[in-house]
């Protein structure tokens, strides 16, 4: 017994001066390190992934269809903040604070419909009927004259969409 108490001790003691000369011993803890590592995937990850609510996530969508045309031009941005105003009842300065905070969220052009995949992925679960109906009447208000790309990715939108869910707009 006094073997193994004499081994504790010198290896306590060896971590003890390890740590006073500055040697980082951290990754000893498990705890420690798995919250290093949660926060190290949350910081560095997309902050799209991270939007929770119902309401941002539709205008994200929104807006990111609009922007798979192309760019947007004024017209259709002030038709999305009326929308917005209407569908979710914001006054304006919400509605298009709504709209600029998805504009920001969404990254390149190259990566928008990976991004609005993954988002659709992640919250299809989110909707109800109701307001999966709203959204995509939504988005079809907003995209005028679609593409080929905005159209199959509404159509896929709908398909997957379709799982209903408890829930209201905020």
């Amino acid at each position: 017994m006094h073997i193994i108490l004499g081994l504790l001790g010198a290896i306590v003691s060896l971590l003890y001066i390890l740590d006073r000369l500055g040697i980082d011993i951290g990754w000893l803890n498990p705890f420690s390190w798995a919250r290093r590592r949660a926060w190290a995937k949350k910081y560095e990850g997309d902050p799209i992934y991270a939007v929770e609510d119902p309401v941002h996530v539709a205008a994200i969508l929104v807006v990111g269809v609009a922007r798979l045309g192309g760019d947007v031009s004024a017209e259709q941005k002030q038709a999305i903040v009326n929308a917005f105003g209407s569908t979710f009842s914001l006054n304006e300065n919400d509605a298009n604070g709504l709209y600029i905070s998805a504009q920001h969220l969404l990254g390149a052009p190259q990566i928008i419909e990976n991004q609005l995949n993954g988002v659709v992925d992640k919250h299809s679960g989110v909707f109800n009927a109701e307001q999966s109906e709203s959204l995509l009447g939504l988005i079809r208000a907003t995209v005028e004259a679609p593409t080929e790309t905005q159209r199959s990715f509404v159509e896929s939108i709908a398909a997957r969409l379709e799982t209903p869910a408890a829930g209201v707009w905020g």
